[in-house]
């Protein structure tokens, strides 16, 4: 786990030579501006050599530096404060153009999703969904802009969807108390994760329901107790993380749910249409 490799780092000290222990103490104390360096730019910042540096992560059980590299990245993504997180941007940023930077890493964000996703599990989700007596969607803070998306795209499929809403604890388990084994709860949490996320996934799981995960690492907090989970990749762009692989992610939920329940949905469409005619809820007069 993220928080393990520092506990390790500070634990190992009186064992490390004199060069891992400069790397080691400049992690601990500056560790959202060493999650991003390369191995060279930390011999730089540490007075070690890179091959030294490579030698320590091995050293930490790690196959190489970019998976060390990766496992302090994780360190970060749930530990940072906000105002950290304009440090490490603007470090990343440097002079660039920032649309650019941007816009580029996002495009990457949603490749490395697409190339790493679990497939069968997200099948296994679409099936779940349609299945679903009840299909509960819940995320707070950033997350509440991706689930209601989702929500709003099924209930252009369904009326069995409970968006829930909360600002405390007990709100959550009053709107999910019927919630059982035909049920679906779609759990959305990305860093820093929300415990009133972690606390509904396992009243779901207690209460015999279907879990569906979208979150960012298998080791975020929801995931143990998922039995769908869908990884999407989320890092440090800003302030708040990128949210655009899981927006994709709910994109390709929603569309293949719609191609399964085709003739269901045109019929449901059309009825929408004429509502949205009769009422005038859009602007046709371009």
């Amino acid at each position: 786990m993220p928080n393990d490799l520092l506990r390790q780092m500070e634990e190992g000290m009186q064992s490390f030579s004199k060069g891992q222990r400069q790397i080691a103490s400049y992690i601990i104390g500056h560790y959202e501006k060493a999650a991003y360096m390369t191995a060279s730019r930390l011999g730089e910042a540490t007075g070690v050599s890179e091959s030294t540096v490579v030698r320590f992560a091995i050293e930490l059980g790690f196959e190489g530096y970019p998976k060390f590299q990766r496992a302090m990245q994780a360190i970060i993504r749930n530990r940072l404060t906000s105002f950290q997180r304009i440090e490490v941007t603007n470090h990343l940023i440097g002079d660039g153009d920032v649309l650019d930077k941007i816009l580029y890493a996002d495009a990457e964000k949603i490749k490395q999703t697409a190339e790493t996703i679990d497939r069968v599990a997200f099948d296994h989700a679409v099936d779940a969904l349609i299945g679903a007596r009840n299909i509960y969607i819940l995320g707070v803070r950033s997350s509440a802009a991706l689930a209601d998306f989702l929500g709003a795209g099924l209930l252009r499929v369904s009326d069995n969807v409970k968006l829930i809403r909360s600002t405390s604890g007990s709100e959550v388990f009053e709107q999910m108390l019927d919630i059982g084994e035909q049920d679906v709860l779609v759990a959305i949490s990305f860093p820093r994760y929300s415990k009133r996320v972690v606390a509904a996934v396992e009243f779901a799981h207690k209460a015999g329901a279907n879990v569906v995960a979208l979150t960012d690492s298998a080791r975020a907090p929801i995931a143990a107790q998922a039995d769908q989970l869908l990884l999407a990749q989320s890092d440090v762009a800003a302030f708040v993380d990128s949210l655009v692989a899981p927006l994709s992610i709910i994109n390709a939920l929603l569309v293949a749910i719609s191609r399964k329940k085709q003739g269901e949905l045109t019929e449901r469409l059309r009825r929408l249409e004429h509502i949205w005619d009769e009422y005038e809820v859009y602007d046709k007069s371009r």
